[in-house]
Formats: structure tokens, C-alpha cells, sequence
């Protein structure tokens, strides 16, 4: 009995559990249920010639940038010879995709030069006065109650002692300039070194232990450990600093301590810490997990667009897969009377773990995404129908209730599980050959196949030998239709 209730407290866990995470990771829906961003891009080269070689280079970095940055179902196609189409569903903002997809990420360990002590020193104080500038604008840009003019006269003193003016108009724009401006000087005073984002093999960020900033995580080939150690060796325990620049601009500079002096520092990671934002550390996680572009590319065009299918249709599908639903389970309790309620009720709970774990992995829900679900449901209730007529056949030829429902669980659970096989399988060669809307469809008919298996098989016994706990529901007619009953 403990262990029936061990089961039933569970899936009710489960089910807890799935509401909160629909509740805080709302579903991804796609492009064609919900619009997103369409990007054109430009790659620049000086000749002006682009091979193909080049463009599908361009064009697998920019796919690994995408999907680091949890976008799925994107459509990335190219345009010419050098031209390419992103479009990401769901992202309304696609000047925010165009700043993380943009960058070159190009990643650079430089050294400091010799006798630059007291300029870098100025540099990076000015580098202070910009970020607490942008620091003011932000708070400025939320609260509205602080005057943007004494943000403007701080930044033309920094300008003149920077002898720098951008020709950018718009405030945060001007901010943004010069603070690349400061960068850019500080990578300056810096050697270029064998050690770049080539020898790099993953990335990651993880909050720091002291404050609110956050840090990345670098980690790097076995090549690449042995340069960072010879790099870190070489200027341990003196004056000179190690930046790492991105793109130009130097966005960290550290000392190496007198401890690394016969080693460097070794284990083949690094770490990068400049006071990142949660969101600054995944965007700079993101361009060097999918690598440094081999050509600089250009937004060119910037567009956000809506569902490809139309709300109206949208509407009529999501009302057709609904009705088919409900008139599936009216079939069901009206033909198999407590038993088709076990079906309706293991099927709910069935719906809500499998959109919890479409917003968990997450899964950008597409049309077909959406027919792969419901047609995964009609598979949950074959299996339902299958385990129902065995403990039918098993009431009909006399035996108790308990007994018939045990050996109809155990008598259907062959077959079942002979068909989710064979159903997986199909989905699992159409996720591997087939396009990204067939992808969609297949991933979601997969989970719903492996969902099912355990609704049908566990969540439906548990819920029935709860029933049969009650004595008014041990009645074997409850279980029999007017065609079979005793």
C-alpha cells in the first residue's frame, strides 16, 4: 500500500511541478505561430570576391551562434553570393540579435609593452569614468528624475581629455563609442601573442562568489593550455599585465602572480572578469562558443515579422486539435465508463508534463510541432485502449477486479511497448534527415512517444488502483459497457 501511495504522491509532484515551470518558462512558440526577427546580412571582404567555401564558413558559425543563443527552428539561408537571411522566431528586438550575431569574435592574450605603466594606468581610469557614465544614462533612462545634461557635460570633459569627439547624435551612442575609443588604446599598449581564440574549445559564465558581476569561463585545447602556461610564465611576477582583447577592444587586464614564475599558470582555462552583467557574459559566452567569423559580416537590413500563418489560421488549428480532444475523451468515458475517466485524467496529466518539458529543453513550438503533439496524444490513448480491453477480458471471465486490472496491465505492456519502439525509431530517423520544420515535428512526437509510455503504463494503474481503494467504485459494471456487462 506504501508503495501505491509512494507512486501517486509522485505523479502528483510531477504534476506540481510542470505548472511551475509553464508558469516561469513560457513556451518558445515559432515563426509560423508567432513572428520574430528577420536579419540581412552582409559579409565584407576587400576584394569583394566571396567563395562558397567562405559562405558556408560564415554561414555554420552564425548556426552555432543561434543555437547557443537558445533559438531553435531558426531559418538561415543564403542570399546571392554574399548576402545571407537569418530569421529568428520570437526575438522582437533584433537589434539584440545583431549585436551578439554581428561580432567578428575574434580573441586575442596579448602582453603588456614595456614603460606603458602610467598610460594604461590613465586609460583605465578613464574607462572608469565611461562605465559609471553609462551606469548614470541607464538609471537616468528607468527613473527619469536624473538630468541627462550632467551626463552630457561629464562626457565632454572626458572627450577633451581624450582628445575624441564621436560623431554619433544620440547620447547612449556617444557612450558606447568612446568606451570602444578606450578600449581600443588600452589593446594598443598590448603584444599580440601565438595564444587566440583558435585554441579555444569551450566557454562557459558562472556568477562570482564576492559581488553580482559575473565571469567567463575559457577553456582551451591541449596546444592552447601550453601557450597560456608559456605566456603566463613569462610575465609572472613582474609589472606586465595580460589582456584579452575581442575583437580590438581589451576587455580584461590581469596580473600574473610570482607563484607561476616555473610553471605559468597551468590546467589549460582561463578566466574573464570585467564587471559583466548576467546578460553581457551570455552574449560574450555565445561568440566564443561559436567561434570567430572568418569574414566580418554587416546588418544591412533589420526587420520584425509576423506569423507566417496568420492568426486566424492559428486559432482554427489550435480549436480543431481542442475539439479533437474533447471528443476523444467523451468517447472514451461514455465507451469505457471509470476506465475511460482514468484515460482522460492520466491524459491531462499526459499534456501538462509533456509542455513542461517542452519548456524546459526548450522546444520552439511550431505548427507541426503542435500536430506531433496531438498525434502523440492519439498514440497515449491507444495504449489506454489496449490495457482497458485486457481487464475487460480479464472481469468477463470471472476474475476479481484487482486481479483483472494487475493482468491487463501486465498482458497489454508487450505490445505497447512493442509499438512506442517502433513509433521512436520513425522519429528519430526524421529528426536526423529531415528539415527543421519536419525536426520540429519529430522532436515533439518523440517526447510525447517516451511521455506516453510512462502515462499509459504508470500514471493510468496508479489512478485506477486509487479508485479501487473506495468501495462504491469496486462495482464491476462501472467497468463494462451495456454490451459486455455481467
Amino acid at each position: 500500500m506504501k508503495r501505491k501511495q509512494g507512486w501517486l504522491f509522485f505523479i502528483i509532484f510531477l504534476l506540481t511541478f510542470s505548472i511551475y515551470l509553464l508558469i516561469n518558462f513560457p513556451l518558445q512558440l515559432g515563426l509560423d505561430l508567432k513572428g520574430g526577427s528577420q536579419l540581412t546580412l552582409q559579409l565584407v571582404k576587400e576584394d569583394g570576391n566571396v567563395t562558397n567555401e567562405e559562405l558556408e564558413a560564415v554561414n555554420a558559425v552564425l548556426d552555432k551562434r543561434v543555437n547557443n543563443l537558445g533559438v531553435a527552428e531558426s531559418n538561415l539561408q543564403t542570399l546571392g553570393q554574399d548576402q545571407l537571411i537569418l530569421e529568428l522566431p520570437g526575438e522582437q528586438n533584433p537589434l539584440s540579435a545583431s549585436r551578439i550575431l554581428g561580432k567578428t569574435a575574434l580573441l586575442e592574450f596579448r602582453t603588456q609593452k614595456i614603460n606603458t605603466r602610467s598610460e594604461l594606468n590613465n586609460l583605465q581610469l578613464q574607462r572608469f569614468k565611461i562605465n559609471d557614465l553609462i551606469d548614470q544614462f541607464n538609471i537616468a533612462n528607468k527613473r527619469n528624475d536624473v538630468d541627462f545634461l550632467i551626463i552630457k557635460d561629464n562626457l565632454t570633459e572626458l572627450e577633451n581629455e581624450l582628445n575624441f569627439s564621436s560623431n554619433n547624435q544620440e547620447l547612449f551612442n556617444k557612450l558606447i563609442d568612446i568606451k570602444k575609443y578606450i578600449n581600443n588604446q588600452i589593446a594598443n599598449l598590448f603584444n599580440k601573442t601565438e595564444l587566440s581564440g583558435k585554441d579555444l574549445i569551450n566557454a562557459g559564465r558562472r556568477q562570482e562568489q564576492t559581488n553580482n558581476n559575473w565571469e567567463v569561463l575559457l577553456s582551451f585545447s591541449s596546444e592552447g593550455g601550453e601557450k597560456f602556461a608559456e605566456i603566463t610564465k613569462s610575465i609572472a611576477g613582474t609589472n606586465q599585465l595580460l589582456s584579452i582583447v575581442l575583437d580590438g577592444e581589451s576587455i580584461s587586464e590581469a596580473s600574473v602572480g610570482s607563484q607561476f614564475i616555473n610553471t605559468g599558470i597551468t590546467g589549460g582555462s582561463a578566466t574573464i572578469s570585467g564587471n559583466f552583467s548576467a546578460e553581457n557574459a551570455r552574449e560574450l559566452e555565445v561568440q566564443l562558443k561559436g567561434g570567430s567569423l572568418p569574414l566580418p559580416i554587416e546588418i544591412v537590413e533589420t526587420n520584425t515579422i509576423g506569423p507566417s500563418l496568420g492568426s486566424k489560421n492559428i486559432v482554427k488549428s489550435l480549436y480543431a486539435a481542442i475539439c479533437g480532444l474533447i471528443f476523444v475523451g467523451i468517447f472514451m468515458i461514455f465507451n469505457y465508463r471509470i476506465l475511460g475517466l482514468v484515460s482522460v485524467i492520466s491524459l491531462i496529466f499526459y499534456g501538462f508534463f509533456n509542455l513542461a518539458l517542452y519548456s524546459l529543453i526548450p522546444v520552439t513550438l511550431t505548427l507541426p510541432g503542435i500536430a506531433g503533439l496531438v498525434l502523440s496524444i492519439g498514440m497515449a490513448v491507444d495504449a489506454n485502449v489496449l490495457i482497458f480491453e485486457r481487464i475487460r477480458e480479464e472481469l468477463i471471465n470471472g476474475n476479481s477486479l484487482i486481479r483483472s486490472i494487475d493482468s491487463g496491465f501486465k498482458r497489454a505492456n508487450s505490445s505497447i511497448i512493442d509499438g512506442h519502439i517502433t513509433t521512436f525509431v520513425s522519429c528519430f530517423v526524421l529528426f536526423i534527415l529531415g528539415t527543421n520544420f519536419v525536426k520540429g515535428f519529430a522532436a515533439t512526437l518523440g517526447i510525447g512517444v517516451g511521455i506516453s509510455l510512462f502515462t499509459s503504463l504508470n500514471c493510468s494503474k496508479t489512478i485506477l488502483r486509487y479508485l479501487t481503494t473506495y468501495q462504491s467504485l469496486r462495482q464491476k459494471n462501472l467497468y463494462l459497457n451495456k454490451s459486455n456487462s455481467l
